[in-house]
């Protein structure tokens, strides 16, 4: 092979599989950088950091994800609403119980890069609380 030539993984060359990840008893971190992973595709081989080269991502059980130490009570997130003294803040035990899959998800779109491809690859995740997901093309 010629030193010289680079591969660039063009839209017609990419082949994204739908993958299917049960978060029962997973740690939150630790999932969330796999699955950002396979989102942009840096575990696959034609890895291109411009190019959306990577898998859909379903995962199932977010509601039983594991927080080590004294997260539960002292990670807190916070959002700012716009209007003076709309400063939110949750604990991600109340996160948790009133949205079981928004924890999941802030944890891997804060491991992804902040552009306009980051936000495509966040259209290829399925979170699920439960252990039932729509989607039939992924065992």
């Amino acid at each position: 092979m010629d030193m010289n030539r680079i591969f660039f993984l063009r839209k017609e060359d990419r082949t994204p599989k739908w993958r299917l990840i049960d978060a029962e008893g997973k740690v939150l971190g630790r999932l969330a950088t796999e699955v950002a992973n396979m989102l942009r595709g840096k575990d696959k081989a034609h890895y291109t950091p411009h190019a959306d080269g990577g898998d859909y991502v379903v995962i199932i059980n977010a509601d039983k994800i594991v927080l080590t130490g004294d997260k539960w009570e002292g990670k807190i997130y916070d959002r700012y609403t716009g209007w003076m003294g709309g400063y939110k803040v949750t604990t991600a035990r109340d996160l948790m119980e009133k949205h079981p899959t928004r924890i999941v998800e802030l944890a891997i779109t804060g491991m992804l890069p902040k552009n306009k491809l980051s936000r495509e690859l966040v259209k290829k995740l399925k979170v699920y609380a439960g252990a039932e997901h729509p989607h039939s093309q992924v065992k």
